[in-house]
């Protein structure tokens, strides 16, 4: 479909103030950058848990996301992201890395932004990509700084990944998608406040998961089988999981559980 002009600008100007607030340069990589590409992945994932160069410069000049974000010279994020088409064209966003000293620093939203943009000019108009829903940090990122919603739950989606984040833990997974160009998208965005949500369920996020994981796998796994049957019968009931003012999950029909929703900014 096409997008109009000025939205794409509005986008690109946005994901260049991002970039420009997290003091690094974000752009589409060239061949050059994949050596690169690859070591940021497998700094993050482990060795051999990158796309080869070969599948990359494919991907790559097959038009998809392979951005790079660089301090100086230095490139400190990646990411990959391929186009898909089921359920509509969209594109998947399979893989971000950042260097663990920029990690918190805005380098992965000026990467998000861009990726969105890139999308607009190419006339896709959602976005979809996989977290761990119980990584506090991603959740808020996701839902609340991006504006994505979850839109189904995903049991030990990848299998045992035995990879440097995830070790022997299941990859329970929440799928997102992000619609570019929603009031909720935008109004994210532009920094305006989240709306209050009167929950049908609620789950804490009052726990470092990665850290009680590497302390207490028995207690991690425990909260594991706990979340992972709260989220299929929240589902299943059509609730979607939001986050309240405490980062924690509220179960909701986004119809009618929010109270004092903000209407969308003007020119965004």
């Amino acid at each position: 479909m096409s997008v109009e002009p000025e939205i794409v600008a509005e986008a690109y100007r946005l994901a260049d103030a991002a970039a420009e607030a997290a003091g690094v340069s974000v752009r589409m990589a060239e061949p050059g950058d994949m050596t690169p590409v690859i070591g940021l992945f497998e700094r993050t994932w482990g060795v051999g848990r990158s796309p080869d160069r070969s599948m990359l410069l494919a991907l790559d000049y097959a038009g998809n996301t392979v951005l790079v974000a660089s301090e100086g010279a230095k490139p400190v994020g990646a990411t990959l992201g391929f186009l898909g088409w089921s359920d509509g064209i969209h594109l998947h966003s399979h893989m971000a890395a950042v260097v663990p000293w920029r990690r918190s620093g805005g380098v992965g939203y000026a990467l998000k932004l861009l990726q969105r943009a890139v999308c607009l000019e190419h006339g896709i108009v959602e976005m979809r990509w996989t977290f761990d829903p119980l990584i506090r940090r991603n959740a808020h990122f996701n839902l609340v700084k991006l504006g994505a919603e979850v839109v189904r739950f995903l049991p030990d989606f990848y299998g045992r990944l035995d990879d440097v984040i995830t070790g022997s833990d299941r990859s329970d997974r929440f799928e997102v998608r992000w619609l570019l160009e929603s009031a909720r998208v935008r109004g994210a965005l532009a920094g305006t406040p989240r709306p209050g949500w009167e929950a049908r369920l609620r789950l804490p996020l009052d726990v470092d998961y990665e850290r009680l994981r590497a302390d207490d796998p028995a207690a991690a796994a425990r909260l594991r089988d706990r979340s992972r049957a709260l989220f299929t019968d929240a589902l299943a009931q059509g609730l979607r999981p939001e986050l309240d003012a405490a980062n924690d999950y509220v179960f909701v029909r986004p119809e009618t559980d929010a109270t004092a929703p903000p209407a969308a900014p003007e020119g965004t």
